[in-house]
């Protein structure tokens, strides 16, 4: 049984995918993430790191729904997301960093502004803001991501954590 103090860790989880609030996570949260990124960091939707980064919000969607939409509405509540998608990763969290990746990948190319392959902890930051966390929120994440301190994120220490974040063990 899932606990309540669970229950409410990833009940706030829940609000971050719900981009506009409306009590359901759906495909056009998943949109308005990419178009947040694409707009913040200047880049082109209609550019090889835009297309990217909207086919990686779709395989992103797909994923989530194939896990957590137990109606098939296309839209996921807070309680399938709580009771199923949570229920379903909390064991494997290495399932749900593999359905984030393609978004995070490409996400992280959208930042990347000097082509490197990883991000400055102040584009990450851009990035955690740009998704709607705090400025005081997305500051500190950012730092936290950098874990051997090289100033950059790159995809092998966003991605597990990010699975971590959303796959909070009780």
């Amino acid at each position: 049984m899932v606990s309540s103090e669970y229950e409410r860790r990833i009940a706030a989880r829940f609000a971050v995918f719900d981009q506009d609030g409306n009590g359901y996570i759906d495909r056009a949260d998943f949109s308005t993430a990419a178009k947040a990124l694409l707009t913040e960091f200047g880049t082109a939707a209609r550019s090889d790191k835009g297309q990217e980064l909207y086919a990686g919000a779709e395989a992103f969607w797909q994923g989530m729904a194939g896990i957590a939409d137990r109606d098939g509405d296309q839209r996921i509540t807070r309680e399938e997301f709580v009771n199923g998608a949570v229920k379903r990763l909390r064991d494997t969290p290495d399932r749900f960093a593999e359905i984030a990746r393609p978004f995070l990948h490409a996400a992280l190319a959208v930042a990347d502004t000097d082509g490197d392959g990883a991000v400055t902890v102040d584009d990450t930051a851009r990035v955690l803001r740009a998704l709607g966390a705090s400025e005081d929120i997305a500051r500190t994440a950012a730092a936290t991501l950098d874990t051997d301190g090289d100033g950059k994120v790159g995809e092998a220490e966003i991605v597990p954590a990010f699975a971590r974040y959303f796959t909070v063990p009780e």
